[in-house]
């Protein structure tokens, strides 16, 4: 899947917790991504982060580098 659409649904899914705080939108966003994004989605949107992350909504920034923190995958 390409970084643009991988950056677009973590933006759509930051929106949907645009009115909660910064906590709670943050550990309801790596919520979501943690239950739904394939290995695969991880692992490239992780290597997107690491690059520079442009375009990636801040609180979505933050749950992906808490998500990566938490669980690292093994990259092989």
């Amino acid at each position: 899947m390409s970084p643009e659409k991988l950056v677009y649904m973590a933006n759509q899914i930051a929106k949907f917790f645009v009115h909660k705080n910064d906590d709670e939108a943050i550990a309801g966003i790596a919520e979501h991504i943690k239950s739904f994004w394939e290995k695969r989605m991880l692992t490239e949107i992780y290597a997107y982060l690491d690059a520079d992350g442009t375009g990636l909504d801040d609180r979505a920034k933050k749950a992906l580098q808490r998500l990566r923190d938490a669980s690292p995958l093994s990259v092989t």
